[in-house]
């Protein structure tokens, strides 16, 4: 998590990770703003250029040439990245309101989502057409139909609804991969069948005579039947008709046209053109609100009709960014002018491509090759940065206009702070955001949070006795929710683990300074995601300690109860010889987010891995319990074989684990064989001395990993092996998707290093892509 050198005093908050705002993130992030925090939200870590989509359905590109990776740029760019949906927009409370997560505040606020195509205005066609937007749904389905290709000997019908330029684009991609996969097979490619509709006269109808007379050929000579005047009225399953009436039967119904604004915009009160497009002026502002600018396919620039191109949504990126800033600066705005001709390069589905602009046509394997390089020069500049110097470190002043409370508030945040309880945050601001947060209320906590005194005071039902445990760390990520969930998370590990119930939690939390407001929406997140997992857990938040800091910080102490004759607690000490080991969850995290931090993890690694960390452990005790588990611990700092050592000795037993059925997170053994690991990792290697044969193990891809820290890691549990399969099984069917058995249990043999590795080479089991 990158450490702000100036308090933060305006958010500018973008919603989606189209063309124009990952322009935005480069520009904010070569030429940063001190006092300025940038905010993406988007559903899709994976960014499409559309520039490339084409070539990727062909097969000319992999999936990381043609996608953008928004979370590793908007680390680079210093901006948080929330991954959620968003659902709508507070103008009056300035917030913008999400699927998952409580509500994002913004002082400025930037709309880039595309458009969405509106298949709810043909009868059947939400049913079953597939649209190609959203991109990362339309791949699933691609990617499908691949394999049913593959698989399905036979005729293949595909028709492709919309014939612009994307429509007749993907068609021919679709077509090209298609008919090279079953070549390969030793298929005839004639078992495919192509059609394309148009609901006008003619295809790509926004483009010169030769243009359109060159794709009709093409088409022509590769079979593809095109029909014009055909709009489509109705889809069924397997079928369209158009609206003459004809019925064509279809195996796939792609859809590439009548698009419109995402419906949540009908709810925002700003003013939208007749396809729910965001009215903006020259400026990029809405019509409706100064303080909202929209870009892209979702805008509707008055006085410009624009084509729903990619190039328009880059070319905005740069007066976009330049308006944002001056808005925050209270500067004059710049008005934008688009082009009123651009260049189209369309290809052909092979390597070839056709040069359209106005009236000018050119065609030829040259064109590809021109159009091959602009992209990759386009996509360069968000997978390769360049060394940034000073811009996390150094401490500038603001030079945001702020109002006159504010100013008092800003000298006071980067003013030399008070220690003790001086660093405490301010009353007012703590009771505010607290007071949307809600804990569940518990019989046995009789005096909690909303009844304040100068402790909880809880009741300990009799039979029972008190488990007790405390964890505390820093940020390692950018979104306080997130954040909070996998510390809650984190610190009930030890509860469950020993087969307890968690009662009640006191939190200990540190904020950076700055604005009131900011230091309020941040603790507010940061304790909503906490305890929505106390809350899950039955836990009740009792009270704790709020205080100032560098950094952003949280940890909770936590009580739990269980039978006080410990019966059914889970301790570290009762493996025995024969007993299977079973990890429930994949390890890897403490490489992959030192990975993070030198923008040298993919986003998908890092959304996988928080997917992972905020899986509870509760529900896999009983479970567990219910196979005859004789030892238990949860993973944590000390890495598997820390752990496992922790087990080891206190059950005068030796183990042995099995390297290739490690379950590992994706992209953890990549970033290990890297070199880049956690700084936890050096002292964790001193536990080496525990392997009785370690030289057999060194060049093993999963050896790093042993020594890996974990943040609300999984349990490592001894199971009786006849019980191991069905418990593996079990645990999987409760969600524990990549649960493993990595080992066994042996009985002390005369070597002083407990622990034995099996290192022979085999497929390493990974977590889910």
């Amino acid at each position: 998590m990158q450490v702000a050198a100036t308090a933060i005093v305006r958010d500018i908050v973008l919603i989606g990770g189209g063309h124009s705002h990952v322009g935005v993130l480069r520009m904010f992030a070569m030429h940063p703003l001190p006092g300025l925090r940038l905010t993406v939200i988007c559903t899709d870590t994976d960014t499409p250029y559309s520039g490339m989509l084409p070539g990727y359905i062909a097969g000319h590109y992999g999936f990381d040439e043609a996608h953008i990776d928004l979370r590793r740029l908007a680390e680079f760019a210093g901006a948080r990245y929330f991954r959620d949906e968003v659902t709508g927009i507070d103008r009056g409370a300035r917030k913008v309101l999400c699927r998952t997560r409580p509500p994002v505040p913004y002082d400025v606020l930037s709309i880039n989502i595309g458009s969405t195509p509106q298949l709810s205005r043909v009868r059947g066609a939400a049913e079953y057409a597939v649209p190609v937007k959203p991109i990362r749904r339309f791949n699933e389905r691609w990617l499908a139909l691949l394999e049913r290709v593959r698989r399905h000997a036979g005729p293949t019908t595909i028709a492709v609804v919309g014939a612009g330029a994307g429509g007749v684009e993907l068609t021919l991609a679709m077509q090209y991969r298609l008919r090279g996969e079953l070549a390969a097979l030793g298929r005839d490619p004639d078992e495919l069948r192509f059609h394309l509709f148009s609901a006008g006269a003619t295809i790509l109808p926004t483009h010169n005579a030769a243009v359109r007379g060159a794709f009709a050929r093409v088409l022509a000579e590769r079979g593809v039947a095109v029909h014009c005047n055909a709009e489509v009225t109705e889809v069924a399953a397997g079928r369209l008709q158009v609206r003459d009436g004809e019925v064509f039967d279809a195996d796939e119904i792609v859809w590439v046209t009548q698009a419109g604004g995402a419906p949540w915009l009908r709810d925002t009160g700003l003013t939208l053109d007749g396809d729910g497009f965001i009215r903006v002026r020259d400026t990029l502002q809405t019509e409706t609100d100064a303080l909202i600018f929209a870009a892209g396919d979702c805008a509707a620039m008055n006085g410009w009709p624009l084509e729903k191109a990619g190039v328009f949504a880059v070319r905005m990126g740069k007066p976009l960014a330049e308006n944002l800033r001056r808005t925050v600066l209270r500067q004059p705005l710049r008005p934008y002018r688009p082009q009123r001709r651009w260049l189209a390069l369309i290809s052909t589905g092979d390597r070839h491509a056709v040069a359209s602009r106005g009236w000018i046509f050119a065609r030829g394997d040259w064109v590809w090759r021109w159009k091959d390089w602009i992209d990759r020069r386009f996509m360069r500049r968000f997978s390769e940065f360049p060394q940034m110097k000073g811009a996390a470190g150094a401490s500038s002043a603001s030079p945001i206009p702020l109002d006159e409370s504010e100013q008092t508030q800003a000298i006071s945040a980067i003013a030399m702070r008070c220690g003790g309880c001086g660093a405490k945050v301010g009353a007012t601001v703590l009771a505010r955001a607290l007071a949307d947060v809600h804990p569940i209320e518990r019989d046995d906590v009789l005096i909690g949070l909303h009844a304040p005194d100068d402790a909880a005071v809880l009741h300990v039902p009799p039979g029972y006795a008190l488990v007790h445990s405390v964890d505390f760390f820093r940020a390692f990520i950018d979104d306080p929710w997130v954040f909070g969930r996998i510390a809650a998370n984190h610190a009930l590990g030890d509860i469950f683990a020993m087969g307890g119930e968690a009662q009640s939690a006191t939190a200990i939390a540190t904020v950076p300074p700055g604005l009131e407001s900011k230091i309020e929406d941040t603790l507010f997140q940061m304790m909503a995601g906490a305890v929505e997992v106390l809350n899950e857990a039955g836990c009740a938040l009792v009270g704790g300690h709020t205080g100032e800091g560098r950094e952003l910080a949280l940890g909770f102490a936590i009580n739990g109860l269980i039978d006080e004759r410990l019966d059914g607690v889970l301790r570290k000490g009762g493996m025995r010889p024969g007993d299977a080991l079973i990890l429930t969850k994949p390890i890897g995290t403490g490489t992959l987010f030192a990975a993070h931090a030198r923008l040298a993890a993919r986003g998908r690694w890092i959304d996988a891995a928080l997917a992972s960390m905020q899986v509870s452990n509760r529900a896999a005790v009983p479970c567990l319990v219910a196979h005859g588990a004789t030892a238990c611990t949860d993973l944590t700092g000390f890495g598997l074989l820390g752990h496992l050592v922790e087990m080891t000795r206190p059950s005068g037993v030796d183990a042995e684990i099995d390297l290739n059925a490690l379950p590992l997170l994706d992209g953890a053994a990549e970033t290990a064989a890297a070199g880049i690991l956690s700084s936890l990792q050096p002292a964790n290697v001193r536990l080496r001395r525990a392997l009785r044969n370690q030289s057999e193990a060194l060049q093993h891809p999963a050896y790093p990993l042993l020594f890996d820290p974990q943040t609300a890691g999984g349990l490592l549990a001894s199971v009786p092996a006849e019980n191991a399969e069905a418990c593996v099984a079990a645990l999987r069917a409760l969600g524990y998707a990549t649960t493993a058995r990595i080992g066994r249990v042996l009985a002390e043999g005369d070597a002083l290093e407990p622990i034995r590795l099996l290192p022979a080479p085999r497929r390493l089991v990974v977590g889910h892509h």
